[in-house]
């Protein structure tokens, strides 16, 4: 029985930069979230507005990137770029306002994808997501398993692109369940590529007398980096320090759920005001042109 749901699998991306494709570099990794949109098909089937996650740190001093996903005969991929700088520019990618929360989003036209026949998924809000409330609440504590999903080290294929799926488990997470931090340690390996992929629980089928299991996949936050640790050659001669060995420690940083959220809203929100100006703008140039064909006659 698998325990991670297949279609997560499709919510992940890799990130990329490189206009020739066959020098493109595979520098990190995101993931597809959806909100509601507050729309219905006749059928009475949810819209959603799909945005693409990653890290402030992967989006930043990009003008653009490429997202790589597959097809739906699930044969091949195509590469679609991603303009994160506008004409203006001005950032088309909204970063949590906190400058100590290391999450970025940017809407992606998911129709458009849906057009062009590719398969993908996203992360349903309202209910696959592990908020601060609905986490709080929640038994997930520390010793619980995770799967940390991306592609480390730019380990994408070029033909199609396989999501890497690595298994971590909660180191620390109580504080951040009491709302007294922004982050929580995952005991996993992570490597650069990794940064900006999701980590989601492992449902657990055994719990200590008296404590329920959680029995659930969902997200449970953003990878940010993973947790260094220094080690210093010294001089037997001089004593002096000589040289600096920073290692990975195996314990990775991860953004909570919750202000992947935060950020998603703030972009929603900018999206709807972006395209309300659009309609005021058209709105003001038709009738600029009526007045001016009235003129002429």
């Amino acid at each position: 029985m698998p325990l991670l749901p297949p279609n997560y699998l499709d919510c992940v991306v890799a990130i990329g930069v490189g206009r020739d494709p066959a020098k493109r570099q595979w520098i990190g990794t995101g993931f597809f979230y959806g909100l509601d949109s507050g729309e219905t098909d006749d059928k009475g089937n949810k819209f959603y507005t799909v945005f693409l996650v990653s890290n402030k740190h992967v989006f930043e001093g990009l003008k653009t990137a490429y997202i790589k996903l597959n097809s739906h005969d699930g044969t091949s991929s195509k590469d679609y770029e991603i303009d994160l700088i506008a004409k203006n520019g001005k950032e088309l990618w909204i970063g949590h306002p906190d400058t100590e929360v290391d999450v970025a989003a940017s809407w992606i036209n998911a129709g458009f994808l849906s057009k062009d026949q590719r398969k993908f998924s996203f992360f349903v809000d309202e209910s696959q997501v592990l908020d601060s409330d609905t986490l709080a609440a929640s038994s997930v504590s520390e010793g619980d398993d995770v799967f940390l999903l991306g592609f480390p080290m730019g380990m994408v294929d070029r033909v199609r692109q396989y999501t890497i799926c690595r298994s971590g488990s909660i180191a620390r997470i109580s504080d951040v369940k009491a709302k007294q931090s922004k982050e929580i340690l995952v005991d996993g390996l992570v490597f650069p590529g990794n940064s900006g992929g999701p980590v989601v629980t492992k449902p657990e089928l055994l719990a200590v007398s008296g404590q329920e299991p959680y029995r659930s996949a969902h997200l449970l936050g953003v990878v940010s980096y993973y947790v260094p640790y220094q080690d210093v050659a010294r001089s037997d001669q001089t004593k002096r320090p000589r040289m600096i060995f920073e290692e990975n420690s195996g314990l990775t940083s991860v953004v909570p759920a919750q202000f992947v959220r935060e950020t998603v809203i703030l972009g929603k929100n900018r999206l709807k005001n972006r395209i309300a100006q659009r309609k005021h703008q058209a709105k003001k140039k038709k009738q600029q042109d009526e007045q001016a064909d009235a003129a002429d006659a």
